[in-house]
């Protein structure tokens, strides 16, 4: 097995605790090991709360096969951040009645913004995305729509209504899926946001995210922009109500001015727990969050 990668806080751990690395390494099948791969319980948990797996049925059957006997194959074990992932998203797709609202929003007065403040930018070390005005955005929209901003209690006969507003972002990385939160989203100016954003997936990547820097998030933003698609139908995160997906701004034809002409523009996938949100709500919210990304300047009042 080539070399361990384990950060000097991670070997000082096993070290104190006797933890043979290259054993554990070998065990998971890894050649990167983090603090939530030294107990039972850490980060990963934290990532993504385990969540009670759907009931068993007969339908399991299909899928407990023996796939060697139809060929080579060979067995990759998943990280402990990826295993709580899948418990948690499995058991929303199979307890929330969802629904995706799709919408588009244009960007050409983020763009052109972006693009006059970039001097500043270099100013500040920051890099003002697109991604940071949809944070602002959201969490402005949020506050407009307090049912989208709560949590169904399990007994589902209660709504739990937040008075704060914290957004998620989940971030891809070689271990799994991490959504750290960027707290209190409504009280932050757009650059704030912005270096936010780059710290916390810098330090997602790194495995340097804390376990009180997830969770608690009133809704989600998964963004696949970077990467590309014209669309998808993300899976809400309990306890959140909805999520809200982007991909990559796309060219298309629009009547401006009683001509044809080229705008860029966004695509915008809302899910939503159909037990708490209406598709009018749903459909009155991306049109609300459409109308800041197409106004930015309503987002620095």
């Amino acid at each position: 097995m080539s070399e361990i990668k384990a950060s000097p806080s991670v070997r000082a751990r096993a070290n104190a605790a006797g933890i043979d690395l290259d054993a554990r390494a070998r065990a998971l099948g890894r050649t990167t090991l983090g603090h939530e791969d030294l107990a039972a319980e850490g980060p990963s948990d934290a990532a993504a709360p385990a969540a009670p797996a759907p009931v068993a049925s007969d339908a399991t059957r299909y899928w407990d096969v023996d796939h060697a006997q139809y060929g080579p194959v060979t067995h990759e074990p998943m990280s402990r951040i990826a295993q709580a992932a899948a418990r948690n998203l499995a058991a929303a797709q199979a307890l929330i009645p969802a629904v995706t609202h799709h919408d588009h929003a244009r960007t050409d007065r983020i763009e052109a913004l972006r693009t006059a403040w970039k001097d500043e930018g270099r100013a500040r070390g920051v890099k003002l995305t697109a991604l940071a005005f949809h944070v602002v955005a959201l969490s402005r929209c949020l506050r407009d729509f307090p049912r989208f901003n709560a949590s169904l209690t399990p007994d589902g006969e209660t709504l739990v209504l937040k008075n704060y507003v914290h957004v998620g972002i989940a971030v891809d990385t070689a271990y799994g899926l991490i959504v750290p939160v960027i707290r209190e989203a409504d009280r932050k100016g757009l650059w704030a946001i912005a270096a936010e954003i780059a710290d916390l997936a810098g330090r997602a990547q790194a495995r340097k995210i804390r376990p009180d820097e997830m969770g608690g998030a009133s809704m989600t933003i998964s963004n696949l922009g970077g990467i590309g698609g014209a669309g998808f139908t993300p899976i809400v995160n309990p306890p959140e109500v909805a999520i809200l997906g982007l991909t990559r701004t796309e060219t298309a034809t629009e009547w401006i001015d009683g001509g044809p002409a080229p705008v860029a523009r966004v695509p915008l996938d809302l899910s939503y727990d159909h037990r708490v949100i209406n598709g009018a709500d749903a459909a009155r919210f991306l049109r609300t969050y459409a109308g800041y990304l197409e106004e930015p300047r309503r987002l620095l009042i």
